[in-house]
Formats: C-alpha cells, structure tokens, sequence
C-alpha cells in the first residue's frame, strides 16, 4: 500500500499543474491628483494576491506630489505592476513618470508618451534662474532613479523633460522606453507572461497560464466625483459659474434656483480646490472680475467696465493654481479664456434679460393701471380692461361715451384725461 501511495504521489509531482491567474484591471483616466493617488494605493492594497495589476492610463499630466505618491507604490508593490496606455490614450507630462515607474510599460499602437518639462498652472515655463534648475534638477534625478532600476533608456527618459520630446509607440519601444506594444488586454498579458520580473529584492518569472481571471477594479461614484471636478479646467469652472450664479439671486431676490445651482457649484469647486494646489490671489482676481462686470450692468455702462472685468476674470484663472507642487499641472490658457469668454457671454445675456425686467413697466397694481385706454359708460363709470371702474376726468366733467386714458389713481377712482376729438356724441347723426 505505501508503495503505491509513494507511485501516486510521484505521478501527480510528475503532471504539470496549471493553477488559474488572477489578474487585477484599474483605470486611470484623468488628471493625475490626490483621488487619482488614492485609487492606485487602494488597488495594489487589495490585490496582494493578484499575480498581475494592470493600470489603464490616460493622463495630460497633473500634481508632482500626487506623481510621487504613485510612483512610491508603484516601487513599493510586492505584486507585478504594468501600466499600459489604451487606445486612443496618451501617458504625458506626470503620466511619463508612471509609466516608467512600473515593472512593464506597454503602449498601445497609435499612443504617445513624454512631453514631461515642468511648467507652471498657466501652462508657461518655469522662469529662468534657481527655482528652474531645482525643479528640472529635481525631477530628472527622479526620472533616472526610476528607469534605472527598470532598465530602460536614461537617455530618451531625461530628454522628455529637459526637451519635453513626445514618442509614439513605435518610437517608444525602439528607445527603450516602452516593454511592449498591445493593442488590447488579451494581447497585453499574452506578450507580458514569462518575462522575469523584479518586485523588490526578489526576481520571478511571471507565468500566467491556465484560465485567467481578470477582476475589474474601479472608483466609486463619490470617488468619481472628486476625479471629475480635481480637474483643474472643471474647478475653475464651476467655482466661477457658483459665484456668478449666487450674485444673480442676491441682485434678483425672489427665487431659489440659481442660488441653489450656485451653491452646489461652489462646493463642488471646493472639494476640487481642496485636492489642487490653489491660490488665493487667483480667487480674489475671480470675484473681483464678477464684480466689475456686475457694477457695468448695474450702472449701465455699456460694456466699459466688462472690457476690464473680463480680462482680470481671465487673469484669476491663470493664477488660480500657480502654486508649488503644479509645477507639471498643464492648464491651457486657451481653455481658460474660451471659459471666461463663455461666462462672460452668458453674464451678458443674463444681464441684459435683468435690466429689461427691471425697465419693464408695470403690469399690476395701481402702477400697472396708468396708461390703460377707457370707454366711459355713464358720468361716474368706465370700461377699463373688461371691468366697470369708477373714474372722473381730470377736469371733474366725464360724459357718457367718451375715451380717454388712465393718468392716477384716487383710491379705488380712476382719473381719467379724456380725448376730446373722439367723442361718440358728436357722431350720433352719422
């Protein structure tokens, strides 16, 4: 009997055994901030047990410190990290970092990589002198420290922040920036198994055979939330979209709507504010440039004071996140001048629709009265918009039949100023 066991047991020693692959699938979309670096941390936390977590990434760039955070767990992942930038997608600026970052970088065909210099919130380069040297300084040693310990080009990797280079796919692979070129997932961990892996101090070869699990991880709805309005172009639009709404409930009281959509824009505007390095000044130059505006609607103006107001509202959102640490945060001044000239336009058109309502006359109450045209019925009455009104005529005679119009109110008694060249008595005999 023990021999027999002894035979089974070899046997099934002998039996290649395929164990099924668990595989973990993130999506990165987005500008790279404090959510973005949240989600990825929470992802390789709760994938201990994956063979494989693979980030989908599709950045413009973002926040260096939100950069760090998610190279330092990228670095520190006991399981194999591959980001791979999907169809249509792009890994710039910040993104360059993550990509290299990981233990494969794999590249979709038609895709692009790089255009990492550091610039400021107002999309400019960073002024010549010390503050340059240390940010461009800092960050090459960071891009070096990571594609040495991948393996990859130090060269081509450095160049995409001192010359901001952008490559493609192919170009990619060829420098020696990218690992492997997959125009899907299937295809990604096809090309990705077997190869030899370093996770920390160890190298493994990372098999992934028999049937592969792929578990797809994602942001909650709250989390989603935050990732939208972290967006610097968002932010910026719903905190000036909620200050304008708000003032217009304060100069036109009566209702709650626009206060309401003001106010839930602004705290939306603040929870993006909150994950973005924001500056006050740039808040200040906003309402300052709403209020201008509101003052050449008030006053009346005819768009003299807008043609001030608009461009200090522009300047308030070059400067609303030049602030340290956004020193990759690319913000276009194109978008934010089609913002500001949109606002600015529909500031326009709510505030002619105000000043017409406010010059608009009367259409109720005894102001609403004056002007109306009457028929006098008898001495003492007239026909007034389909009512019998007590009236008398400005010179206190009000004959039967004729017209006039409204010019006071005495109590319930309208004054009538009576037409004296149509009157129906002359016209008896006709």
């Amino acid at each position: 009997m023990k021999k027999f066991l002894c035979v089974l047991l070899l046997l099934y020693l002998a039996v290649p055994s395929y164990a099924d692959s668990d595989i973990t699938v993130a999506e990165l979309h987005g500008t790279v901030g404090v959510q973005m670096e949240e989600f990825v941390k929470e992802v390789i936390m709760s994938s201990s047990n994956a063979d494989l977590i693979i980030f989908e990434l599709d950045t413009p760039g973002g926040l260096v410190d939100a950069m760090r955070g998610i190279v330092q767990a990228i670095l520190s992942s006991q399981v194999p990290v591959a980001v791979w930038i999907p169809p249509g997608g792009r890994a710039a600026s910040a993104g360059a970092f993550i990509v290299q970052a990981a233990h494969i970088a794999a590249m979709s065909p038609g895709t692009n990589i790089g255009a990492a210099h550091p610039v400021t919130a107002g999309g400019e380069n960073v002024p010549e002198g010390d503050m340059n040297r240390k940010v461009m300084n800092d960050l090459k040693a960071q891009m070096r420290s990571v594609v040495q310990m991948r393996g990859r080009n130090q060269d081509i990797a450095e160049r995409m922040i001192e010359e901001s280079i952008s490559l493609t796919a192919t170009e990619a692979l060829k420098a020696g920036v990218a690992d492997v070129i997959a125009g899907d997932i299937p295809a990604l961990i096809k090309a990705v198994s077997g190869r030899r892996i370093r996770t920390g101090q160890h190298h493994a070869n990372l098999n992934l055979e028999g049937e592969i699990l792929l578990r797809r991880a994602g942001m909650s709805f709250s989390e989603r939330i935050i990732q939208f309005v972290s967006s610097p172009e968002i932010a910026y639009l719903l905190l000036s979209g909620g200050i304008m709404a708000i003032f217009f409930e304060v100069i036109t009281p009566g209702g709650f709507m626009l206060g309401t959509v003001g106010g839930i824009m602004l705290l939306l505007g603040s929870i993006g504010l909150k994950m973005l390095p924001f500056n006050w000044a740039g808040i200040v130059l906003i309402i300052a440039g709403i209020i201008v505006m509101a003052v050449d609607m008030i006053a009346g103006t005819m768009g003299v004071l807008s043609l001030v107001g608009l461009p200090v509202f522009c300047l308030g959102g070059i400067f609303l996140f030049r602030a340290p640490g956004g020193e990759l945060l690319q913000i276009s001044v194109s978008v934010i001048i089609g913002i500001a000239v949109s606002l600015g336009i529909c500031f326009g058109l709510v505030a002619y629709l105000v000043v017409k309502g406010l010059r608009r006359k009367v259409a109720t109450g005894q102001q609403g009265m004056i002007g109306l045209e009457v028929q006098a019925v008898n001495s003492g009455q007239v026909m007034c918009h389909g009512e019998i009104w007590n009236a008398r005529a400005e010179d206190g005679v009000l004959k039967a039949g004729e017209s006039g119009t409204v010019k006071a109110m005495d109590g319930m008694t309208l004054i009538v100023a009576t037409d004296d060249d149509y009157d129906l008595d002359d016209f008896e005999g006709l």
